[in-house]
């Protein structure tokens, strides 16, 4: 949590003071509480939400090869080979740097039937190798999907937009929390009849500036495929957001 505290009163300092050989720490206690009860009467604590709509500039992909096999040998084989053919067009055709290719799954399983002569048998294994896949160039995603399905892939997940640096619009993002704060307090104080004063205290919840991910299912970009000529996907629009703890002053 990030904070920013402006003091508005003297800050009492606690402890023990001995006269005559008694503690009057006792005696300290009961003004400090009756003070900060008081402060307390006088404050009003909101939360200011801030949030901004934009253009992603990134997508991340999921993009991945299942292959099935008499024996785990062969398919975990088979299926290695089918990813380096799609690792090999993701570097080489589409121009993706080594780090951000990146394997987000892999296992290679048993596959089971049943019945109840044989009881449970292995018939098979199955092979499963996924990778996360960061693009930048969003009017060409549905070509490089395309294309992955083309080289072998045959498991193809969601797409999940976004902005890939939201530090640019991190003090956008914070006025507009703040100003949404103002507006409750004041409203708030009005409604008290009182008069809204100071900020005394702000802190940023939920670790500072979120980026909210738009996700486009793999099912919506497949269904849009078979009416034209590729895979369709669009964009959107991603949100960043944050949240202020504002204490203000009530006069």
């Amino acid at each position: 949590m990030m904070g920013w505290i402006k003091p508005a009163v003297a800050v009492f300092v606690a402890g023990s003071l001995m006269v005559g050989g008694m503690t009057l720490s006792g005696s300290l206690d009961k003004p400090q509480k009756a003070y900060a009860e008081e402060v307390q009467k006088n404050t009003v604590s909101v939360v200011g939400k801030g949030e901004l709509s934009m253009k992603p500039d990134i997508v991340y992909l999921s993009i991945g090869v299942d292959t099935s096999a008499p024996t785990a040998q062969e398919a975990q084989k088979t299926n290695g080979t089918k990813i380096q053919k799609l690792t090999a067009l993701l570097k080489n055709t589409w121009s993706i740097n080594e780090k951000d290719i990146q394997t987000a799954e892999f296992y290679v399983q048993p596959n089971y039937t049943y019945n109840e002569k044989e009881g449970q048998q292995v018939k098979g294994y199955n092979a499963h190798h996924v990778l996360r896949v960061a693009y930048r160039d969003l009017a060409k995603v549905g070509a490089l999907l395309d294309a992955a399905s083309e080289a072998g892939a045959n498991n193809i997940g969601n797409a999940l937009f976004a902005v890939e640096d939201t530090s640019a619009f991190e003090a956008q993002v914070i006025e507009k929390a703040m100003a949404n704060a103002d507006v409750k307090a004041a409203a708030i104080a009005k409604a008290a009849k009182r008069t809204l004063g100071q900020v005394l205290t702000v802190s940023q919840n939920d670790g500072g500036i979120n980026p909210v991910f738009r996700e486009e299912s793999a099912k919506a970009m497949y269904s849009a495929a078979d009416s034209a000529a590729g895979t369709a996907v669009q964009p959107g629009e991603v949100k960043i957001t944050t949240q202020l703890s504002v204490i203000y002053q009530l006069n």
